[in-house]
This record gives C-alpha cells, sequence and structure tokens, in this order.
C-alpha cells in the first residue's frame, strides 16, 4: 500500500503537469508604447477616420471652391444625303418645249463644328465664399472627429491593456497560493504519517489545493479571452501571445487640476459644438447670397466648316468659318417663389439650435469633468488604502505561516490568513487599475489624453 506521502506526490504531479500543458510558449512583452502604435497603424475605426480627414481636405481644396472657371470642349459633324427635285412648275424654254423637273438623286452635305467655352462666374452673392469657408471648418470638424476616434480608441485600448495586466497579476497571486497549498499537502502528508495529524488536515489541504487549481484554471482563461480582446482593438492575429506591463505610473495632482481648469478649451466634444455653431452661422449667408445677382464672364473660340453640294443653281461650295466670342452676363433672381426667403429662416432656426445645444453640451461636460475629478479622487483614496491593507494581510499571513509550522494554529486558520491575503491583493489590482482607467477618462474630458505618456 502506497504511503500517503507517495499519493501526494502523485496529486502533485498531475496539477504541475496540468499546468505546464496548458502554456508552454514564452511571450514577447507587449509596452504601452507599443500598443498604442499599433493602434494608430491597424485599428478599423482610426483607420476610416483618417481617410475621412482624405476626404475633407479634398473638398476644401481651390478645386472644390468654385472659384476657377470651367473650360468645355465640344465638337461634332453631321452627315446628310437627300433627293432633290426642282419642278418649274411648267415653264417653258424659248423654243415653248416644257422645261423638265430636275432631280438629284444622292446630294450630300457635309458639316463640321468644334469649340472650346469658358465660363467663369465673377460674383455669386458670395455663396462660393461662405461655402469655401464651410468646407474648411468641415475639414476642421473632420479633424476633431477622427481626433475623437482616436482618444475613445485609446480609452478602450487601455481598459482592456489593463484589464489583461490585472488578469495578469492576479493569476500570479493565485499560481503562488496553489504552490503554497501544494506545500501543505506534502507537509500534512508528514504530519500524519508520524502521528502528528489527523486524516482531516490531509483533506482540508487537498480540498484547498483543489480549489486553488481551479481558480487558477479560470484566471487563465479568463486572461487568454482578455488577450484576444486587446488582439482584435490592435488588428493582430487573435491568438497572438504577449505579456504586458504591469506597472501604473500616476499624473501628478497639481498637473490634474491645471488640465481641470482649461478643459473648457480643449474639450473636444465642445470644440466640434463651437464647430458646428460657424458652419450653421455660414450657412445663413450661403443662403443670403440668393438675394443678390450673378454675375458672369463667357468666353467662345470656335471653328465650322459646311461642305455643300452642287445645287440646280449654284455650284457646290465649301464654307470655313473662325469665331472668338466673348461677353459678360447678369442675373438677378428678384423673386423665386419664396425659396431663398425659407432658406434664411431655416438657417436661422438652424444657428439658434446650435446655440441651444453648445449649452447643453457645456453643462454636460462640465458635469462630466466634476464627476470625473470625484471619482478619480475616490479610487485614488481606495488604492492606498487598499496598499495599506495588503501590507497588513501580508504581515499576518507570514506570522500565520510560522504558527501554522510551530503548531500553534489549525490549517483552517491559516487557510483563512491565506485567503485574507489573496483577497487584499487582488482587491489591490482593481483599486489600482480602477484608479488608472478614472484617470484616463478624466483626461479625455479635460482634452489631454494624447498629451501624457503613458
Amino acid at each position: 500500500m502506497k504511503s500517503i506521502y507517495s499519493k501526494n506526490r502523485s496529486i502533485l504531479s498531475l496539477i504541475t503537469l496540468l499546468f505546464l500543458t496548458s502554456v508552454t510558449c514564452v511571450a514577447q512583452q507587449l509596452t504601452k508604447q507599443e500598443a498604442i502604435r499599433l493602434t494608430l497603424e491597424n485599428n478599423f475605426g482610426i483607420l476610416i477616420a483618417t481617410n475621412n480627414i482624405e476626404v475633407a481636405k479634398n473638398n476644401k481644396n481651390i478645386l472644390n471652391s468654385g472659384y476657377l472657371p470651367t473650360l468645355t470642349g465640344n465638337a461634332g459633324a453631321d452627315y446628310e444625303q437627300s433627293t432633290t427635285i426642282v419642278s418649274f412648275d411648267g415653264a417653258v424654254d424659248d423654243q415653248g418645249i416644257p422645261i423638265p423637273d430636275n432631280e438629284q438623286r444622292g446630294v450630300e452635305t457635309k458639316r463640321y463644328n468644334a469649340s472650346l467655352n469658358l465660363a467663369y462666374t465673377l460674383f455669386d452673392g458670395l455663396g462660393r465664399y461662405y461655402n469655401y469657408k464651410i468646407f474648411k471648418e468641415q475639414y476642421n470638424l473632420s479633424e476633431l472627429q477622427a481626433r475623437e476616434t482616436i482618444e475613445n480608441t485609446i480609452l478602450q485600448l487601455f481598459s482592456v491593456y489593463y484589464e489583461v495586466a490585472r488578469l495578469s497579476e492576479n493569476l500570479n497571486i493565485l499560481e503562488e497560493t496553489l504552490t503554497i497549498s501544494q506545500e501543505r499537502v506534502i507537509r500534512a502528508g508528514y504530519l500524519f504519517e508520524y502521528g502528528q495529524d489527523t486524516k482531516l488536515g490531509v483533506l482540508n489541504a487537498q480540498v484547498d489545493v483543489a480549489n486553488d487549481s481551479i481558480n487558477v484554471l479560470n484566471a487563465r482563461q479568463q486572461l487568454i479571452s482578455a488577450k484576444r480582446d486587446l488582439n482584435v482593438i490592435l488588428n493582430e492575429e487573435i491568438e497572438k501571445t504577449f505579456e504586458v506591463d504591469t506597472i501604473v505610473q500616476f499624473v501628478s495632482g497639481l498637473q490634474l487640476d491645471e488640465y481641470a481648469s482649461l478643459y473648457a478649451k480643449n474639450n473636444v466634444t465642445l470644440l466640434q459644438n463651437e464647430t458646428n455653431q460657424r458652419i450653421s452661422d455660414y450657412d445663413i449667408k450661403v443662403s443670403k447670397s440668393g438675394y443678390l445677382p450673378t454675375v458672369g464672364l463667357t468666353g467662345s473660340y470656335g471653328w465650322n466648316e459646311s461642305r455643300n453640294p452642287q445645287g440646280a443653281f449654284f455650284p457646290s461650295n465649301i464654307n470655313d468659318n473662325i469665331a472668338l466670342s466673348a461677353g459678360i452676363s447678369l442675373s438677378w433672381n428678384l423673386f423665386d417663389g419664396g425659396g431663398t426667403i425659407t432658406g434664411v429662416k431655416n438657417a436661422k432656426i438652424a444657428l439658434e439650435n446650435q446655440e441651444i445645444a453648445k449649452k447643453q453640451v457645456e453643462a454636460e461636460v462640465k458635469r462630466d469633468v466634476a464627476n470625473a475629478i470625484g471619482d478619480y479622487e475616490n479610487l485614488l483614496t481606495i488604492f492606498k488604502i487598499q496598499q495599506q491593507n495588503v501590507l497588513t494581510n501580508q504581515n499576518n499571513f507570514e506570522r500565520s505561516k510560522e504558527q501554522f509550522k510551530l503548531g500553534q494554529i489549525t490549517s483552517i486558520e491559516f487557510r483563512q490568513a491565506q485567503i485574507n491575503l489573496i483577497n487584499a491583493q487582488t482587491n489591490l489590482n482593481f483599486a489600482k487599475y480602477n484608479a488608472k482607467i478614472s484617470e484616463l477618462q478624466l483626461l479625455q474630458l479635460t482634452g489631454q489624453l494624447l498629451n501624457v505618456e503613458f
């Protein structure tokens, strides 16, 4: 019959083999800077936002401004074949003989033409001037929208990145706990063999090993899933393995106070609202341009050729014509059925809506900044408390460990100290990364998320 020690060794060997076969490869380090670089280069949302900037850039180009003339080339050719009958209506010649009808079949007429036509609007009531300003503002708006997309993506990136870091640290804690529990099984086996403990101590130790093994397996699977989530954001291979940086540095309180005091000038939502307000103001001026006349300049350079067949009384001939012409025109829509008046009224209402929306957004952002500051300060305080709590529980566990070795406390009391330490350590990890994410949210609201070191 095998000894308790041998059985325990078999159990530990099985568990060790299970963990060795689950993860055997060495993963490369994924730094925060590298994660940002991959996200900016590969993330789908950022790529789309970048393309939208290019579209807006094209729209604000001089080629789309309406300030350049239009030049049109035209060319054509006509061919006509006909039958011509000339009737003399009973007329007679000098000898009194009736003159017969003159019939010409297959008479061909050819005409050719080519021209260049130039048109340029000298004045259109300043409509194109304000349209051009709208295109510029829309370009600025697209840049702000892209910045918002980047900020949201970076925030999402670090939410997942720090979740991977938290789970990685939790896994290390649980693996260390499992190692201690495995040592307890061996120790309990020795004590039982030498009559210094009961079988209950061995069974309790084995139960704790089983529970710790399950906790490690669950934590490892959560970590694998979180890494897949991060790979999606980075647009990397879904099963790519890596290790993340678990060091967290917080922005100084003085720096955060300065950022918070300037949020109104830097918040991307407020900046977008201001841009939309300027666009609405320009829309009114574009609509008012319908009240003014349009002055245009035209020019044409053309060539025409006509090849006429011989007729009954005329010889065949070729006519060539080259013409250069220029002109100026004025068009004034004195009344268009009320369309311009309606357009101006609606544009003014749109501007009023933008002003109302601006006040609403200002109030909401002010509230969000205040809440974010409060949440961050609260979570940072919790983090500091948890740091002290870990030190207390670490000290308690070390004392309990020594007392357990000396037989001064039971395995249940030792296990409770171990569980208290696990909870304190995992709560510390949760508080640390929670506080950091809260800080990043505050930085986004103050418009400084892309201006700090990670």
